[in-house]
């Protein structure tokens, strides 16, 4: 795994957005070989021109690495995945590419059902077009999803559930590359997550706001998240789902817990457009076809073709929901801990997200 990288001109789709930041970080350091060119796709100007100034701020005594390879392999590209021609420019000579762009809050996606259907549908099926009308020779695509995207009831989770279905059939289409998916939960810190809120409204006083008290998340780190798109990249056979074993908790522990011992009172608002209590990562449907694989679970695809026979364990004997076995606040306290995510952790918190 640590080559598997080398040399390879890497595209990153929607790559200023919080995870998108991080896979660029990661991939710039060389932990899996040194890519030739790492390719950001996005249409915002500015978010692109402030990743610029980021990492030339960046102390080259200590991230010397990072930053040469800021300065040797990183390219930016002007476009966006719901315009073909776009995306078709973008995947020239690419070798592997990351699709992390992403309508992805919910309430939006339920007031603008259509702007989500072209970034969450059209993008993916114009990088699939793209390969398969041109005959590109990219080796792996994967399909960056969400927990939302099993038994979904909002229109993000659809969305994001059609994306896998388009990346799974299309390697059918296209034999040369291979399809995979990732699938996991709230991204702690993650730009418009709600980390950040809770931080906002303690440092003015409160309240913290919830939907509901029975709420729970699956809960992982933007690095987390990036270590199973990394794993599905090594191991994943076409058409496979990759989910991480994560822990999930009640949000208004999560909220209590970021109070500590300050006087600041949690406010129950109810559900927004499109939410559900809980959120399930592999449905009581996908059980049968889930395998273990390490700290992982693989969905294997459901179309025959791609099936591939084996006796791998099937560890799960019902749907992987993040109302089983929420951490308690200890275990919730020495998460945040660990990923400096409490209020008097925000200085280097925010150099993070910036990094």
């Amino acid at each position: 795994m640590q080559q598997l990288l080398e040399g390879k001109h890497v595209l990153i789709t929607g790559g200023t957005g919080s995870l998108g930041k991080i896979l660029t970080r990661r991939l710039l350091s060389g932990e899996l070989g040194t890519p030739t060119q790492v390719v950001i796709l996005s249409r915002d100007e500015a978010k692109q021109h402030f990743m610029r100034l980021e990492y030339m701020q960046v102390d080259s005594a200590t991230d010397e690495v990072i930053y040469r390879n800021f300065r040797n392999l990183l390219t930016f590209r002007i476009g966006d995945v719901r315009d073909f021609h776009s995306v078709s420019s973008a995947l020239r000579g690419i070798d592997i590419v990351f699709n992390a762009a992403a309508l992805k809050q919910v309430p939006t996606c339920e007031y603008f059902p259509y702007e989500a259907v072209r970034t969450n549908i059209e993008g993916p099926e114009n990088i699939v077009r793209a390969i398969r009308e041109f005959g590109l020779p990219v080796q792996t695509v994967v399909g960056i999803s969400t927990d939302k995207a099993c038994k979904p009831i909002n229109v993000m989770g659809m969305t994001k559930a059609i994306q896998e279905r388009v990346f799974i059939r299309a390697n059918l289409d296209c034999l040369a590359t291979r399809f995979i998916c990732v699938r996991y939960g709230n991204v702690l810190a993650s730009r418009g997550s709600v980390i950040p809120l809770f931080h906002k409204q303690i440092r003015s006083g409160g309240p913290l706001t919830i939907t509901s008290r029975e709420m729970t998340r699956y809960l992982m780190s933007l690095n987390e998240a990036v270590d199973i798109i990394f794993t599905a990249l090594r191991e994943a056979n076409p058409g496979d789902t990759y989910v991480a074993k994560i822990p999930s908790a009640r949000i208004v522990d999560l909220a209590e817990v970021l109070i500590g011992d300050r006087q600041v009172d949690v406010q129950v608002i109810g559900t927004r457009p499109g939410e559900k209590l809980h959120e399930i990562l592999v449905s009581e449907e996908e059980v049968f076809r889930t395998v273990e694989r390490g700290n992982y679970f693989a969905i294997l695809p459901m179309l025959p073709e791609l099936q591939v026979s084996g006796d791998e364990k099937r560890p799960l004997t019902e749907e992987y929901s993040s109302a089983s076995h929420p951490l308690d606040k200890d275990g919730l306290y020495n998460m945040l801990k660990r990923h400096r995510l409490f209020v008097e952790d925000q200085p280097e918190f925010e150099k993070e997200l910036l990094r």
